[in-house]
């Protein structure tokens, strides 16, 4: 375990419990939908959710435009009215890009931002990891709130060791949190170097959850269908009730297990059941690889009515 500490810079920031990534979801127009964006984001807040995140996979961030991105940023902003810090993953080709939305997130009232590596083009050979260090550094460099990074290469292909994360802590007074995706096991690893330095917090809808917070995370970053039930297992992990926290995460596991066998089964059955319980229906989708199925939609409606409504 490394003992090295961060500089001085920007506090660490106060990260703990589940944190729900929005849904995107569209009108018959094929634009997104201003009343259920709202209608999720003001769910979330009821809900008493320790922050919200948006623009990641879950936000289906590769189909929307740069004016879209931009006006789910200003819709969460508006909807939360200041009631929870809101974390914004920021993705693009070049830290132009990168750099534009971001500077565009921190301008609307974004409170950290999390960076994903550049998607490796098809056909190009994968770049050195001291790509993806200095594309990062290039990235966080001025901003004055926490930036963390998406370090999942089982999902994008690419990612930092523990080492280099160290090191981009060190150099980057900013860096302050981490977005893992990956097996509890690897999670342990990655928080035994670099815990002590920043929170790390890992996703995968929340499989293994006890695990990954016996493993050091500081929480979870979901998808909204079952945050609620999640943030219950870490409240009764946090007190000390481990028996509690069990129960409850051997009682919500099926729901989290039907819809992560697949981005896109998250994207298909995990919105409707997140949208049932907020109360209203997911009647369109933008470009699809899976369509819902009669066998599936009961299944979702089952899980959507156990878990209860939403605020």
């Amino acid at each position: 375990m490394s003992t090295q500490s961060l500089p001085a810079g920007i506090p660490r920031p106060n990260i703990a419990g589940i944190y729900p990534i929005l849904y995107a979801f569209f009108d018959r127009d094929n634009r997104l939908d201003r009343s259920a964006m709202r209608r999720q984001m003001q769910a979330i807040v009821r809900s008493q959710a320790p922050g919200a995140a948006m623009l990641g996979l879950a936000t289906e961030v590769n189909k929307l435009s740069q004016s879209e991105r931009e006006q789910v940023i200003r819709w969460a902003i508006e909807d939360s009215e200041g009631a929870l810090p809101l974390m914004v993953t920021i993705s693009g080709a070049t830290v132009a890009a990168q750099r534009d939305l971001a500077h565009f997130a921190v301008s609307a009232g974004a409170t950290q931002l999390i960076l994903q590596p550049p998607a490796l083009p098809a056909g190009e050979t994968p770049r050195p990891e001291a790509f993806y260090f200095d594309f990062f550094a290039s990235v966080m460099q001025g901003f004055d709130v926490p930036v963390g990074i998406q370090n999942a290469p089982e999902y994008l292909g690419v990612g930092l060791s523990s080492e280099s994360l160290e090191r981009l802590a060190i150099q980057c007074p900013n860096f302050r949190l981490l977005k893992g995706e990956g097996p509890s096991i690897v999670l342990a690893e990655t928080v035994a170097r670099v815990g002590h330095l920043m929170p790390v917090l890992n996703g995968r809808g929340g499989l293994e959850l006890v695990d990954n917070l016996r493993a050091g995370c500081a929480g979870m970053i979901v998808a909204p269908d079952c945050f609620d039930w999640q943030q219950r297992v870490y409240d009764a992990f946090a007190g000390g009730d481990m028996a509690r926290a069990q129960q409850l995460y051997q009682e919500v596991l099926p729901a989290i297990v039907f819809v992560m066998q697949s981005l896109d089964t998250l994207i298909c059955y995990g919105k409707r059941i997140a949208a049932w319980r907020m109360g209203f229906d997911v009647e369109h989708d933008r470009n699809t690889a899976m369509r819902p199925t009669r066998f599936g939609l009961d299944a979702a409606r089952r899980f959507a009515l156990w878990l209860g409504p939403l605020p």
